[in-house]
């Protein structure tokens, strides 16, 4: 077989971990390779989790050589991997430039769940969000995406999909995915796809704050399960712990939710992620006003207890006023849980343990500021 010499021609290593089956086709085929190549990398990569294009044996070894100088296979680097005593496993992963993302892999009967990051830091700034403290760095690339779920079913000894330890993929981590969408939108499309992990749309779910022209856009162009970041029932509250809430107040964003059900061909619900912060949101008036909010919505609401960092300002709401409140949603009809507290012993909500590993400077500087009325 000969080299395909416009692959030699290419300047810069792609990194494949990010590509789709159709970016495959076309890197193959552009090249003077058969389209089927795109299939037998992907599957190599992803449910086989090769990390050398030694490893593809059912490719020509001339291929493979020529691979090796116009492709790659590129994972962050582990800087941080710790198992917690309830056996979530966490991992501070560094990108280029410095960077560092999180990781966490949340074990349950039956399922694992595996939440990944969307960009270094977050730009939204939620008032209670430790993520949002360390401020927005850059998007991830679709590569740096997808690298989390390749990174984590390797560490987890995951090799292939009869033996799939990662069911369940969730985008909760370090930043807002659908101010990263394109990239994000990729990313979800090798998640889903059989020569890939292959996970159902009920297996893969986004959470946002509400950035309402891209929520819209996602009804049309996926089917994922959708988490929407609500945590107030006031658009006065919300602004002060959501601030996109300002430019997409609670009545579109609740118009866009119902649109995103509409959009979608088989039924399905909404989950709404409310944590719980003592004297802020957590009344009964609250309860009964976000069974208002959600009427007409399928919905669910996950209440998330608030895991408390370093001068947040804010405490938990007690135990018992957070069960009373799920008794008034559900005496309502709707479906409400309480999000069970995992990892504490390691910092496993989002944005603490990178605010531990890296160097916190900045940050320390940062909350001088007399506009967050500390220090």
């Amino acid at each position: 077989m000969n080299v395909p010499v416009n692959l030699l021609d290419k300047p810069v290593k792609q990194n494949l971990l990010g590509m789709t089956l159709q970016d495959l086709e076309v890197f193959f085929t552009k090249s003077g390779e058969k389209a089927f190549r795109a299939s037998q990398v992907m599957k190599w990569l992803h449910q086989h989790l090769a990390a050398d294009f030694d490893e593809m044996t059912n490719i020509s070894k001339t291929l493979r050589e020529t691979l090796k100088q116009v492709a790659s296979i590129d994972a962050p680097e582990i800087v941080f991997d710790q198992t917690s005593s309830d056996g979530t496993r966490k991992w501070v992963m560094q990108i280029d430039g410095g960077n560092k993302i999180e990781t966490v892999y949340i074990p349950e009967s039956g399922r694992g769940t595996l939440c990944i990051s969307s960009q270094v830091g977050c730009a939204l700034d939620c008032s209670f969000c430790s993520t949002a403290r360390q401020g927005f760095s850059r998007n991830l690339t679709s590569a740096e995406i997808v690298a989390q779920v390749w990174m984590a079913s390797r560490l987890l000894g995951s090799n292939s999909r009869e033996d799939r330890k990662i069911t369940n993929v969730v985008l909760m981590g370090m930043g807002e995915p659908l101010l990263n969408y394109d990239n994000v939108l990729k990313a979800i499309t090798i998640f889903m796809h059989d020569n890939a992990y292959g996970l159902s749309k009920r297996r893969v779910t986004l959470s946002t704050s509400g950035v309402l022209p891209k929520l819209d856009l996602l009804g049309q162009d996926t089917n994922v399960a959708l988490a929407v970041s609500l945590h107030a029932v006031t658009d006065k509250i919300r602004d002060s712990l959501v601030p996109v809430n300002k430019k997409y107040p609670l009545k579109d964003l609740m118009a866009s939710c119902r649109q995103y059900i509409n959009n979608q061909s088989a039924k399905t619900h909404i989950t709404f992620e409310y944590v719980m912060l003592d004297g802020v949101n957590d009344s009964r008036d609250d309860a009964v006003k976000l069974v208002k909010l959600l009427k007409g919505i399928t919905a669910k609401v996950n209440l998330i207890p608030f895991n408390p960092f370093p001068d947040s300002g804010y405490e938990c709401s007690p135990m018992p006023v957070i069960k009373e409140f799920k008794e008034i949603l559900m005496k309502s009809g709707l479906i409400a849980t309480i999000r069970k507290t995992r990892g504490e012993d390691i910092d496993a909500a989002c944005g603490q343990l990178v605010g531990k590993v890296e160097d916190k400077s900045r940050r320390e500087r940062k909350f001088e500021n007399p506009r967050y009325g500390m220090k």
